[in-house]
């Protein structure tokens, strides 16, 4: 109720006494006292409200790390070797990827930074707590710090994501009369909250589809339609590219290319809200305890990629992702060598192993995920060398 009210006061306050969506879903999921992402309320896990792939099993971080061990070795093994995890969750990925590379590339963990960036303070006290349950000393190499605390060209290496863009707040807009409209919230009794249309905030809303190449306002669409835009993600995105000097910008998340994001089928964009494991489409209720996200648009972050001097150098899925870095070997591994987790777990535990790397590689839900590696500073033979992920795995 406290954010509720705090959010009402602040519309009340505001010239126009209405805010954009994109200023909503900021306070409610990262306002620093009461925001979903600010408090213990944000729940990861089977029984939260989502899950992701780390917490499926160690093999989604140990083939992140095998895949950040090529980088180390096409950029010439600079010393010091930096990833950047920006937004950790609980911390079980970041401790998948160290235990791997300490264990299989010791040359690499020697010479490793590793750094967090998270802005919520109750997941970075669980993350510690994680990484030092399951690191013990090891968990003293991480550092936490924001984005805008990294010195600018000081980093070699490889920031990397995975369902970060996801969660940055959103303009929504809707076709009235043929026109682009923004979506407002406004409050008129302090503890409901409205929608209303009005004037885009930004001319940067419409630029945004000659950008990404959509015809847009446009005959084609009705009235009535309703989407998203990402604008955070070129903030986020330029903060990214003047830290790194050299090196990587790995994203993984849920979306698609803008011809599909902004298909006349989808009429009411991708927004949906995420609690107690269970998804709506209402961001008005259960406020600052559910998640609120939104698809990616990957051609927004290639195109804005390319004003930055952070060049694309591939696209893929995360299932063929997975497999050409892999776990297509480990999943053969367990219908021939699995006999040491029948010994300790029975065929039931064998068939749970097997189910979970497939529901990696599923390409109706993890597997259907976004893989973007972007480039700075890499020289045109490093730039030529594709990287392992990216290349079509063998069936």
């Amino acid at each position: 109720m406290l954010l509720r009210s705090l959010i009402a006061s602040r519309i009340a306050e505001s010239p126009e006494r209405r805010i954009t969506f994109a200023q909503y879903m900021e306070w409610v999921l990262y306002e620093p006292q009461h925001g979903y992402y600010a408090t213990n309320a944000v729940n990861i896990g089977a029984e939260g409200d989502f899950f992701t792939s780390p917490h499926l099993g160690a093999d989604f971080g140990e083939l992140l790390a095998e895949q950040f061990a090529e980088m180390w070795d096409i950029l010439g093994n600079p010393v010091p070797f930096t990833l950047v995890e920006m937004g950790a969750g609980a911390g079980i990925l970041a401790a998948d990827i160290l235990r791997y590379l300490q264990q299989h590339y010791p040359e690499i963990f020697e010479v490793l930074e590793y750094v967090i960036v998270e802005i919520a303070p109750g997941l970075i006290s669980q993350q510690q707590q994680v990484l030092q349950n399951m690191l013990g000393k090891t968990a003293a190499l991480v550092r936490w710090c924001s984005l805008e605390e990294i010195p600018k060209n000081s980093i070699v290496g490889c920031f990397f994501s995975n369902e970060l863009v996801d969660a940055l707040p959103v303009h929504q807009f809707a076709i009235e009369e043929g026109q682009i409209r923004e979506v407002y919230v406004t409050s008129r009794d302090g503890v409901t909250f409205e929608e209303v249309t009005g004037v885009p905030s930004t001319p940067k809303l419409t630029e945004y589809f000659d950008l990404v190449g959509i015809e847009l306002p446009s005959s084609v669409y009705a009235d009535g339609y309703r989407s998203e835009i990402n604008l955070a993600a070129y903030n986020w995105l330029s903060t990214v590219a003047e830290a790194l000097q050299r090196g990587y910008l790995l994203t993984i998340d849920y979306g698609y290319p803008a011809t599909r994001y902004y298909s006349l089928g989808r009429r009411q964009g991708t927004l949906q809200c995420y609690y107690r494991h269970m998804h709506h489409d209402n961001p008005y209720i259960n406020i600052g305890q559910q998640d609120i996200t939104a698809h990616v648009d990957f051609t927004a972050l290639e195109r804005w990629g390319d004003r930055l001097q952070l060049p694309k150098l591939g696209f893929t899925q995360q299932g063929l992702f997975l497999m050409a870095l892999g776990l297509g070997d480990r999943i053969a591994a367990l219908s021939t060598g699995g006999e040491n987790i029948v010994k300790s777990q029975g065929i039931s535990g064998l068939l749970r192993c097997r189910d979970t790397l497939h529901q990696l590689i599923d390409p109706m839900g993890l597997g259907n995920f976004g893989v973007l590696v972007q480039t700075k500073g890499l020289r045109e033979e490093e730039r030529a060398r594709s990287l392992k992920g990216l290349k079509m795995p063998l069936m």
